[in-house]
């Protein structure tokens, strides 16, 4: 095989591969991105601010972290559509908990 048919036929090939067609799946990161920002905490409030608003959490999860000063514990507590995460007494994050939709593809559960 010489380099010119090489390089054709790789050509083609990457021709054909951008002519594929693209799949209706939904992809678990693509479902989380959508997460209304509007519907969950803000960054920064406190806990009274987010049980004020969003009532109590279905529940409170053990803290962790906090086994030295440079460690802050983070609490956690579970609602039914997310998890908010607590430094100290303010948000810092919120993550969408996980709901099966049939057409999701998403990591393979864990092995135990």
């Amino acid at each position: 095989m010489t380099i010119k048919t090489a390089v054709t036929s790789l050509s083609l090939l990457a021709l054909i591969a951008v002519a594929a067609p693209a799949a209706a799946d939904t992809l678990l990161i693509e479902r989380t991105a959508f997460l209304n920002q509007a519907a969950v905490p803000a960054r920064g409030a406190s806990m009274s601010e987010v049980e004020a608003r969003y009532g109590a959490p279905s529940q409170r999860l053990d803290p962790r972290g906090g086994q030295k000063r440079q460690w802050p514990t983070i609490n956690r507590w579970s609602y039914p559509q997310f998890t908010v995460y607590f430094e100290k007494d303010r948000v810092i994050d919120v993550v969408a908990n996980h709901q099966a939709v049939s057409t999701e593809i998403g990591p393979a559960p864990a092995i135990r």
